[in-house]
């Protein structure tokens, strides 16, 4: 099989190519059509699985749990029915405690055709995972998609044990046309698509350690970073203790960056050779030169 783009593939293509073959099985499949109540009262155009894939599979022979947004379908955006899917997903997986809890994050946010319902919906995903970790279920979050991980599914990304992105994915809370049509193009020229790969790009993230792991925009390697998270992965913070020390090191972080604007000055403020040209390396030079500071640090 050739090289499959995450970021051109769809939900389910994406999953085929994660799971071991032939051991996904679907819950809420398409043919029981749980549609949104709310797009439908708004003649708006409905999607059978409401645009997330659930299921069960095995992944390196361990079993785990998928969840794949749709971004093709109103932009990957949760609302009421989506998010109870992935809600009882992970609900299921703190009873079953699989390996892992696989999030397929392709989402620009909340819908707006159904606020409320999909306010709601994050809040009770959060709650949903977090009661999956407190039972030692690991849940990996990986980005790649077109729309990559914005708005209430920012905040679940950041949540997660492990999040594998590529360079093509991004993560953030708003997004870069929410944030120009706020602020104006003077604060965040949305249209400059090098600009916003620089500040929400997979790189940026990873340099930052929001990602975990960055990899090619090759499903493959998408599967290879999940198998390698499924044997030897970071822990979400799990008591107080943990979290106030992630706070410190966040505060420490806007410390020695108080005025950057950019990836490119963050990455010319960390010591990496070359900054100008860290868009264009390949992820492993890239994770080889991270790796290279963390050393002489």
């Amino acid at each position: 099989m050739g090289r499959i783009s995450y970021f051109e593939a769809s939900a389910r293509a994406r999953v085929a190519a994660l799971a071991d073959t032939g051991s996904f099985t679907e819950f809420c499949p398409p043919v029981q059509r749980r549609t949104s109540p709310h797009l439908a009262q708004l003649d708006a155009p409905v999607a059978f699985d409401d645009g997330v894939v659930v299921g069960s599979a095995t992944v390196d022979g361990r079993p785990v749990l998928i969840a794949a947004q749709e971004g093709k379908f109103n932009g990957g955006a949760v609302g009421e029915v989506h998010g109870a899917k992935i809600r009882g997903l992970l609900e299921r997986a703190a009873r079953e405690k699989p390996a892992a809890v696989l999030l397929l994050v392709d989402s620009g946010g909340v819908r707006l055709h159904e606020a409320n319902a999909g306010l709601i919906a994050i809040s009770e995903i959060m709650r949903a995972l977090m009661a999956a970790q407190a039972v030692g279920v690991p849940v990996f979050a990986l980005i790649g998609g077109s729309c990559g991980a914005f708005g209430g599914m920012g905040i679940v990304t950041r949540l997660c044990d492990e999040v594998i992105m590529s360079e093509e994915g991004r993560l953030g809370l708003s997004g870069p046309e929410v944030i120009e049509t706020v602020k104006g193009v003077g604060e965040f020229d949305s249209r400059d698509r090098s600009l916003v790969w620089r500040v929400t790009g997979g790189k940026l993230r990873r340099a930052l350690g929001e990602a975990t792991r960055l990899v090619d925009d090759d499903a493959a390697a998408f599967r290879s970073a999940a198998v390698a998270a499924l044997t030897n992965h970071r822990s979400a913070p799990g008591d107080l203790a943990s979290l106030k020390a992630a706070q410190t090191a966040l505060t420490e972080r806007r410390a020695a960056h108080p005025d950057t604007r950019d990836g490119l000055e963050v990455w010319r403020a960390m010591g990496l050779p070359q900054p100008e040209a860290v868009p264009m390396l390949a992820s492993d030079t890239f994770n080889q030169q991270l790796a290279q500071l963390a050393t002489e640090a």
